[in-house]
């Protein structure tokens, strides 16, 4: 893709001209605060247990304790940016989640690293959201999904190598230093944001913050079918993936008999199926039908967890036939949810902050169920999460096409909403 220069006249006055490139490499490093706080973390389980003489479950609820404060607050970041500017609201958050992850490092206790956890989760949402409406308040149409796409592409490092990672720390130093690294790469970004963090919401275009206006625009979110359907699909294919990811400290150890510092067989083609599926976006972004880019990725997805499940029925568990399936799951879910996502924010062009929000809410907090009792439930064996995938994704491919379906007979009707008209 060609490098562009934002305009001044897209943006507020005094921003900073930034290239494409740039732009993208920034707001994926901020979506990367998330997988780096989830993955990295994982293979500390046992060391966290025996260092705070804690339970198994217990640890397992510092997962759990993040995503829930993880989701609540990001109904807010959305609305904090469409009042107060994008740029003003990540400078806060990284800041937060900064102080939170020296909390996490110094903890003491179960109970602290709880309490910290969960103020991480208050924090890290916000350059998931917020990049997004960045995003589609520069750009439209197939240069808005192209760099969507973009972001997806380097972000998709922070899952490979999270777990790599931390796997290396726990084997050489204390879990502990996890934590202080991130707490460096907070402090870094907060400095890179501040000096080139474009503003890309001027004053003039910001909304009021106040009780009614708030509750009338996530009312009209909420209520909308389409906003269901289409974030919904996006959110069970994300949970069909993520039940592995919440998994993975069983699945690989228990299962395949991996150790901590070999989280890589599983997260690896994970994210390679990240990255080329974000590639294959990116490129076919403009010169095919959205939904025929969306039904290819669906049919990817459907392949890739139906011959997980079949596989894991009739052999057991061994690589790489155990972790390969999840190459051509994510490679699929990647070509799906640039496009949709866009659909999604386009849904209310004037409050795309609060969209963005209610779109991650529904996918944070159908993840912190994954990670809190489903995760769980069907670990134990891997035809339950083969089983729990291929549900997921079954029920992903219906809500989107229950939402086409739905668009049609609004058409027919003659009667469709203005702001579930966008296709």
């Amino acid at each position: 893709m060609s490098v562009e220069k934002t305009r001044p006249s897209s943006v507020a006055s005094k921003t900073v001209v930034i290239s494409n490139t740039a732009l993208a490499i920034m707001l994926a490093a901020l979506s990367m605060l998330g997988p780096f706080s989830i993955d990295t973390y994982l293979p500390a389980f046992p060391n966290i247990q025996a260092s705070l003489g804690a339970s198994a479950i217990e640890v397992q609820q510092t997962l759990t304790a993040y995503m829930f404060s993880f989701a609540v607050m990001i109904l807010w970041h959305g609305a904090l940016s469409d009042a107060f500017g994008r740029r003003n609201i990540i400078l806060v958050a990284l800041a937060v989640f900064a102080v939170a992850t020296l909390g996490c490092a110094s903890a003491h206790s179960i109970e602290y690293l709880w309490a910290f956890r969960m103020l991480q989760g208050l924090a890290a949402g916000a350059g998931v959201v917020i990049g997004r409406a960045i995003i589609r308040d520069l750009y439209a149409g197939s240069a808005a999904e192209k760099l969507l796409s973009l972001v997806t592409m380097i972000f998709s490092i922070a899952p490979a190598i999270a777990p790599i990672l931390g796997g290396w720390v726990v084997k050489h130093l204390d879990w502990r230093a996890i934590f202080l690294g991130l707490f460096i790469y907070a402090v870094l970004l907060l400095i890179y944001c501040y000096k080139r963090l474009p503003e890309s919401l001027p004053p003039e275009k910001r909304q009021p913050f106040n009780p009614e206006f708030l509750y009338q625009s996530y009312k009209r979110v909420f209520r909308s079918p389409l906003f269901h359907l289409k974030s919904g699909a996006i959110a069970f294919n994300f949970a069909g993936m993520f039940l592995y990811v919440a998994a993975a400290p069983v699945f690989l150890v228990e299962h395949l008999g991996l150790g901590p510092d070999q989280f890589g067989w599983q997260f690896v083609p994970t994210v390679g199926g990240i990255f080329c599926g974000a590639l294959a976006a990116n490129r076919l972004a403009g010169n095919i039908p959205l939904a025929r880019q969306v039904l290819i990725g669906f049919s990817l997805l459907i392949g890739a967890a139906t011959f997980n499940l079949l596989y894991h029925a009739l052999f057991p568990p061994m690589l790489p036939w155990s972790v390969a399936p999840l190459f051509f799951y994510t490679f699929g879910m990647s070509m799906v949810a640039p496009g949709v996502t866009l659909l999604v924010l386009d849904l209310f062009p004037n409050i795309r902050g609060i969209v963005a929000s209610c779109q991650s809410f529904t996918l944070t907090m159908l993840g912190a169920l994954v990670a809190g009792v489903i995760a769980p439930l069907l670990s134990h064996s891997p035809v339950a999460l083969a089983m729990g995938q291929l549900s997921f994704t079954l029920i992903a491919i219906s809500l989107w096409l229950g939402g086409r379906r739905y668009r049609r007979l609004l058409d027919m009707r003659k009667e469709p909403n203005a702001w579930e008209t966008v296709e």
